[in-house]
């Protein structure tokens, strides 16, 4: 049986991941088999820079973490197996272009799930929201699509004029 001191350390470890998966907006599960030590390495300093961070926690530690924290509906799957876990506090678009962006490039990287602000998404979920253009992209679309718009007006409303001049 294990001494009092370590499983004093696993519950100071297991309070301490669920105080801040209770306060992250993200929570991503991912397979890591097959990444190398730099590969990690510029991982983890990108999702420093997107207010994220990338760990290695025992799959036990986890668990009881997120039933600390009420977290349901996660699969069994997810937990099993070699597993890393991201956690993104505020605004988590970065953190998850970042681990899909990874993914992306190297197929033995995988997202296995997630969490969206309390609530469990699937990889599907995930991949989509990573594929959005970030929101500067999403505004200048937007200011681009009614900047055309106010001009076809502008248009419009030039020739009307026009046309009452030559009527009168």
């Amino acid at each position: 049986m294990a001494s009092e001191v370590i499983l004093k350390q696993k519950e100071e470890e297991v309070k301490e991941l669920a105080e801040k998966m209770k306060n992250a907006s993200l929570i991503l599960f991912t397979d890591y088999r097959g990444i190398n030590v730099t590969d990690v390495t510029k991982l983890r300093k990108e999702l420093r820079n997107a207010n994220g961070t990338y760990k290695v926690i025992k799959n036990n530690i986890t668990k009881r973490a997120l039933a600390e924290c009420k977290i349901e509906g996660l699969d069994e799957e997810v937990l099993t197996g070699p597993t890393a876990v991201i956690i993104a506090e505020g605004a988590y678009l970065d953190s998850l272009k970042a681990i899909y962006n990874y993914s992306k490039d190297n197929d033995f990287y995988k997202i296995k799930a997630g969490i969206l602000d309390g609530k469990v998404a699937s990889t599907e979920e995930l991949v989509t929201l990573a594929k959005l253009p970030s929101r500067e992209v999403l505004i200048a679309k937007l200011a681009g699509c009614l900047l055309g718009n106010i001009a076809k007006l502008a248009v419009a409303l030039d020739q009307v004029a026009k046309q009452k001049e030559v009527a009168e």
